[in-house]
């Protein structure tokens, strides 16, 4: 804010304050980089290397760290047959497409070359498909991740941002909030696939040459290229939109949501954020304003859809029950959603009623997690 010939500048807003300590703390972490990782490698700039970047979370984050000028390698093996959705990123010269599996480490070891930086996505990603595939879940989610972390030492990486779950916390009091010091009660395959690797990047902190940080992810919603449509608002909004009648278990039950796009922003953040800010660090990924009853979702909803057909029914078999607090990412590093649960609503009712996604039906897995091609 420069001052006006003659005139004394008005003193900055505590926001304001915020914001430009924030862009210096940016350029200073840019320096870093530069001097520390970039130039001991005779490179230009960063690369980021995306494993399982083809997925619904994954589209969006590539479309955003390319908007933002950085190179992107995806490796992703496209277990749902997802190809599709990453064609369009193909004409841009600074993204790179590798179709390779997680579990072997060697042959992922080469998809490292001139790469800075790591944001871990992959692996089967949910309940049900953890618990249709345990023995695949076990190799990918626990297995093959341990060692590929292993095997990223030695590479002279920046930052490895570990995608992890709220799942992890499980069932929780009603009233409480769940803190990154809150007690991990995983109830499934998967959220405990998490916490095992939580605890590994724990233990391997100190002897490795990379810096970790670990994103607990609230459950996702919103458009995009791989889109879903067997998570909570998605899969409740196309159900009502067809006026097929939604069975909903547990309607009190709280989750914490986040949209892909802020997902996106809040993995640019980290990579952009000074290291004491985020070395080491576990952060729940999303924010208060989307912590959410199914009850409330249909409330929302039914604000939309007043004729769309709802049941409800008590003791559903996933029990999981828990409100997320997310002052700590917040407050570290400024971090707030752009995009509500009612946005989203908004945002897939208008692509619903322009007749997008009328080949759900026909092309199950490629719009929902419910069975693989692996390996």
């Amino acid at each position: 804010m420069s001052a006006q010939p003659g005139r004394r500048a008005e003193p900055l807003l505590p926001d304001e304050e915020a914001g430009v300590e924030r862009r210096r703390a940016v350029l200073a972490e840019e320096e870093r980089v530069r001097q520390i990782i970039l130039q001991p490698r005779d490179l230009d700039e960063r690369r980021i290397l995306l494993v399982g970047g083809a997925g619904y979370i994954g589209c969006e984050l590539t479309a955003q760290l390319l908007d933002a000028r950085y190179q992107v390698r995806t490796v992703d093996l496209l277990i749902y047959d997802n190809g599709g959705a990453v064609t369009g990123f193909l004409r841009n010269p600074r993204y790179e497409f590798r179709r390779l599996d997680l579990v072997d480490a060697d042959t992922l070891s080469s998809a490292l070359e001139d790469v800075t930086d790591v944001v871990l996505l992959a692996g089967l990603v949910g309940d049900p498909i953890t618990k249709a595939y345990p023995e695949a879940s076990e190799a990918i989610n626990v297995e093959g991740m341990r060692r590929l972390l292993d095997r990223l030492d030695g590479h002279r990486l920046n930052k490895v941002i570990f995608v992890s779950t709220c799942s992890n916390y499980g069932l929780i009091p009603d009233g409480s909030l769940a803190d990154e010091e809150f007690e991990l009660r995983p109830l499934s395959p998967y959220a405990t696939a998490k916490v095992a690797i939580e605890d590994h990047l724990l233990e391997i902190k100190d002897k490795v040459d990379y810096r970790t940080v670990i994103l607990r992810f609230a459950t996702a919603f919103g458009l995009s290229p791989r889109m879903r449509f067997d998570l909570t608002v998605s899969e409740f909004t196309r159900e009502m939109f067809l006026r097929r009648e939604l069975l909903v278990f547990d309607a009190e039950t709280w989750r914490p949501y986040c949209h892909v796009r802020d997902f996106g922003r809040l993995v640019r953040q980290v990579l952009q954020a000074p290291l004491e800010l985020v070395d080491g660090e576990v952060f729940n990924a999303g924010d208060d304003v989307n912590n959410y009853t199914k009850q409330m979702i249909v409330d929302q909803l039914r604000r939309r859809l007043p004729d769309a057909p709802v049941m409800f029914q008590e003791h559903g078999s996933d029990p999981r029950n828990y409100r997320v607090s997310f002052a700590k990412v917040r407050e570290r590093l400024l971090f707030e959603s752009e995009m509500t649960v009612p946005d989203g609503i908004d945002e897939l009712l208008t692509a619903l009623e322009a007749g997008l996604f009328r080949d759900v039906d026909a092309r199950r897995s490629f719009y929902g997690n419910y069975e693989i091609q692996y390996p």
